[in-house]
């Protein structure tokens, strides 16, 4: 009897194993949520990288777009850039906010790849992308006409993550 207590805290410690890692298995690692969801897109004035004038966020509203996060440093962004090229092509409002990058390298980039965006922001600081509760390059919101925030995608933009990330979109138009 006694040789059998000693099992009692290795059969828990087993329990309790398998409870997380079920509970890790469930999980949606693509989505983080954000508690921006609803909310108007954070205030921002940022010099543009095509040509440096200034904007603010009332230059986000008017239409619905996509406002991506990305940098020349970026691999990822790097592989989803002929996708966003792609959906510029059929009309869709991409703005670029250009994360904790250099502007000439930047433009550079945008020459040698294409230039999918309406416009992009450069945030050499990140000050934009810590409001926006950024983890990394890339990620994308969708933003409506109001230029309120309406989703969050982290990671790259793909035909499959457009799928449902383009009907929600499409819902906003």
């Amino acid at each position: 009897m006694n040789r059998l207590l000693l099992f009692i805290p290795l059969v828990i410690f087993a329990l309790m194993g398998l409870v997380f890692w079920v509970g890790l298995g469930i999980e949606d690692k693509t989505s983080l949520p954000s508690p921006l969801i609803g909310k108007p897109f954070p205030e921002f004035e940022l010099g543009v990288v095509e040509d440096g004038r200034t904007l603010t966020t009332k230059d986000l509203q008017g239409r619905p777009a996509l406002v991506n996060v990305w940098a020349t440093w970026c691999p990822t962004c790097k592989a989803e850039h002929a996708f966003l090229n792609e959906l510029a092509e059929q009309g869709i409002r991409i703005i670029g906010i250009n994360y904790k990058d250099d502007v000439m390298k930047a433009r550079d980039w945008l020459k040698a790849y294409g230039n999918p965006y309406a416009y992009n922001l450069s945030d050499p600081q990140g000050k934009l992308g810590l409001e926006l509760g950024v983890y990394g390059a890339p990620e994308t919101f969708l933003i409506d006409s109001e230029g309120i925030i309406r989703g969050k995608h982290i990671g790259d933009l793909n035909p499959v993550v457009w799928e449902s990330l383009g009907k929600q979109f499409g819902e906003m138009q």
